[in-house]
C-alpha cells in the first residue's frame, strides 16, 4: 500500500541501495518497505527536487498521508527519513508560497507545519533522520523531531530563521535546547550560523557523523546500519521504549517512573515478550512477531 502521490522504488537485491523503477505518480514523498531480512524497516524519502524538498503545502500533505500509514503499520520496527535529492535534505520553508501569504494565513500554515513535524516525532517506533545535504531552517527541525540523526561531514545544518526576519517555528526553539546546552542553542539561533557533520557531532545536534561516499548517500547507508541493529529487538517492547522516553522526559522523574511503569505494564502480555526470555534460556536467537 502506498500513498497517494507517491513513486515506487525497489531494493537492489543483497544491498541498501535503490533503484527507480516507477515515477509516474511525480509525487514528492516515497515511501518504501524494505524486504527479506530487512523486513521491518520502511525508508520514507523526500523527492520535490524543483523546491529542494522546501516544505510547502504539497510536501506537507503528502507527508501527513505517509504519517497516518506508517502510524498504523504494526509490522515496522523502524522508519529512515532521507531526501532523495542529492545535496539536500531539505531547504526548509518554501518561502515563496510564504510571502504570498497574508498574517492570519501565515500564523496558520506554521502551526499546521509544527503538527506535521509533532507527527513526525509522535511516530510510535524510532525514527532516523539520514542528513546527506543541506538542512536547514524547517529541515533541520524536521531532523529534530527524529528520535536519533545521522549526518554525513559534509552536511550542512543551522536554524537559519532569524536571518530572514523569522524565528524557528516549526519546534526548533523546543527540540534543540534539549539536545544541547540551552546556551549553545540560543548561540546557534541568535547568530543564524549554519554547521557541518563534524561541528553537529561534537555539539551533540546528531548521534554519528560518517565521511561522505562517492554516491553521497553515506548517511543514508549508516542509518540502514543502525536500522538493522534495531530491528533485532521486539517491536513492541520498542515501541513502548519509546513512548516512556517521550513521555517521561517533560515530567518530574517521580512522575517519569509512573509512565515507565505503565509502558512496562503494556508489554508484559505480549507474546515477544516471553519469546525474548525462553530464546534466553534456550539460548538462541529470538523471533519476534510483533505482538
Amino acid at each position: 500500500m502506498f500513498c497517494r502521490n507517491i513513486t515506487k522504488l525497489a531494493v537492489v537485491p543483497g544491498s541498501a541501495r535503490w533503484r527507480q523503477v516507477s515515477n509516474s505518480a511525480g509525487g514528492s514523498v516515497v515511501l518504501e518497505r524494505l524486504t527479506g531480512s530487512d523486513s521491518g524497516i520502511a525508508v520514507y524519502g523526500l523527492n520535490r527536487p524543483a523546491d529542494r524538498n522546501a516544505l510547502g503545502f504539497h510536501l506537507i500533505e503528502d507527508m501527513r498521508e505517509v504519517h497516518r500509514i506508517i502510524r498504523n503499520d504494526t509490522k515496522l520496527s523502524v522508519v529512515i527519513l532521507r531526501s532523495l535529492v542529492p545535496g539536500i535534505f531539505c531547504a526548509g520553508a518554501n518561502l515563496k508560497e510564504r510571502f504570498q501569504m497574508n498574517d492570519e494565513e501565515v500564523i496558520n500554515f506554521v502551526r499546521g507545519l509544527r503538527e506535521t513535524l509533532t507527527e513526525v516525532e509522535d511516530l510510535p517506533m524510532p525514527t532516523i533522520a539520514a542528513l546527506d545535504g543541506v538542512a536547514v531552517g524547517g529541515g533541520l527541525e524536521l531532523a529534530l523531531a527524529c528520535d536519533v540523526r545521522v549526518a554525513a561531514e559534509s552536511a550542512r545544518l543551522g536554524l537559519v530563521e532569524t536571518s530572514r526576519g523569522l524565528l524557528p517555528g516549526a519546534g526548533g526553539t523546543q527540540r534543540l535546547p534539549r539536545l544541547v546546552h540551552p546556551n549553545i542553542a540560543k548561540e546557534l539561533i541568535f547568530t543564524s550560523r549554519i554547521i557541518d557533520g563534524k561541528k553537529a557531532k561534537e555539539l551533540g545536534v546528531v548521534n554519528h557523523v560518517v565521511p561522505q561516499n562517492n554516491s553521497k548517500d553515506a548517511a543514508f547507508l549508516k542509518a540502514i546500519e543502525l536500522a538493522r541493529e534495531i530491528l533485532q529487538n521486539a517491536p513492541i517492547a520498542l515501541r513502548c521504549a519509546k513512548q516512556a522516553i517521550n513521555e517521561g522526559i517533560q515530567l518530574s522523574i517521580k512522575d517519569g517512573y509512573e509512565v515507565e511503569q505503565r509502558c512496562y505494564e503494556a508489554n508484559v502480555p505480549t507474546k515477544d515478550r516471553q519469546e525474548g526470555m525462553l530464546s534466553f534460556i534456550e539460548k538462541r536467537k529470538p523471533v519476534y512477531k510483533g505482538h
